[in-house]
């Protein structure tokens, strides 16, 4: 892999990840733009120091770039665990949680050189966090049947 290529894969995982961020961001959400940003280049960074950083180190000359990427997935949840909160009854955080473990998903293709995945799973993330978002509200406010029970705070983070 060229510089060039290794340069273009982390802008392609930071601009992934600051569109995501933006829409966060926009919300007024406790992870935003520069938040969302860091955790897709992270992950971009990782994988690609994973794929070819290695490459002469194992015995076989084979980098497993699996075995980062894995660690990549685990190691976010303490990240996003830190955005969640508990108020009374009500959980706050767990779409911030759920929309950084997802930018770290896109960095890491990203890194991978899956651009057109990557694209695709920033503008299913910003699809949910937009449009779902209309739908989940207007589910909401609907009366519940059977025993009552408090409003989902999803995104009242």
């Amino acid at each position: 892999m060229t510089t060039l290529e290794m340069v273009i894969r982390v802008a392609a995982g930071l601009g992934f990840g600051a569109a995501i961020g933006f829409e966060r961001q926009y919300r007024a959400r406790m992870a935003g733009l520069r938040t969302n940003a860091l955790v897709a280049v992270g992950a971009t960074l990782f994988v690609v120091m994973s794929s070819y950083g290695f490459g002469g180190l194992s015995g076989s000359g084979a980098a497993d770039p699996t075995r980062v990427a894995a660690q990549i997935v685990s190691g976010i949840g303490f990240l996003g665990a830190g955005v969640i909160m508990r108020e009374g009854l009500t959980v706050r955080g767990l779409n911030t949680a759920a929309t950084l473990w997802c930018s770290a998903a896109v960095g890491s293709l990203a890194g991978a050189g899956l651009f057109q995945v990557a694209i695709t799973g920033t503008a299913a993330v910003l699809l949910v966090n937009i449009v779902l978002r209309t739908v989940a509200r207007g589910m909401d406010r609907r009366p519940h049947r059977g025993a009552e029970q408090p409003p989902c705070a999803e995104d009242e983070e």
